[in-house]
């Protein structure tokens, strides 16, 4: 096991915790294209290859609606994850989840999703109990700026928020420039691979998942693989 009682385990949410590719990433696609062309007035495809533009460059389309057209967060994370339905249209696996409740050490959501998303998810999964908090994007704010994953400055941050050496963290990811960050930092990393395949717009594009970056310290298909 990767873990042990002073471990603090780092999980992303979306294709780590459940199959967002499934429903969720095409639906938040969607509602992303219809903000920034309602918004900069643009036709929804020049929308749709903008926020894509921004989200390939600064690693998520807020950053550069934000830097470039002065959207605000708060506004742009409440119009694009309403999401109706989303609560029956979430799945998990229990033996998952079961595992879960087993790790040793403290357990947190760091997502760049908004936190009430997250929250939503996690109602919705039953699993909310399961985790000693819930760090959103709107929780990654330095020096007045939004710094979420990959960038390193954050996660050193948390840690020290969290009261930890960065050594003491595992985070678990699907998106392996996220881990890479992490493991600069000196965090033991874990690539989840269960839901990569499925990939849209909005989700990470790996070619070989038989490949092991040396900044992966373990693949996994399960989170029951962590207890091992």
């Amino acid at each position: 096991m990767l873990g042990n009682a002073r471990t603090v385990w780092l999980f992303d949410l979306d294709n780590t915790l459940h199959d967002a590719g499934a429903w969720v990433f095409g639906q938040l696609h969607q509602a992303m294209g219809d903000f920034t062309a309602r918004t900069l007035a643009l036709d929804l495809p020049d929308a749709q290859r903008l926020n894509n533009h921004y989200w390939h460059r600064y690693g998520a389309t807020l950053l550069g609606l934000q830097r470039h057209h002065g959207v605000t967060a708060a506004h742009f994370l409440h119009d694009t994850h309403v999401l109706p339905g989303l609560e029956q249209r979430v799945s998990g696996h229990r033996h998952d989840f079961a595992a879960l409740a087993r790790l040793p050490g403290r357990r947190y959501i760091l997502t760049n999703a908004p936190r009430a998303y997250a929250l939503r998810v996690l109602e919705a999964l039953g699993i909310a109990p399961l985790f000693d908090g819930v760090i959103g994007i709107d929780d990654m704010a330095m020096f007045g700026h939004l710094r979420p994953k990959p960038d390193a400055r954050m996660l050193r941050t948390l840690a020290a928020r969290l009261g930890v050496s960065p050594r003491r963290c595992v985070l678990v990811e699907d998106t392996l420039v996220h881990l890479k960050a992490a493991r600069s930092l000196g965090m033991r990393t874990v690539w989840m691979q269960r839901f990569t395949r499925r990939g849209t717009p909005l989700g990470p594009q790996v070619m070989r998942l038989s490949m092991r970056p040396d900044y992966v310290d373990r693949t996994v298909r399960s989170l029951r693989s962590l207890t091992r």
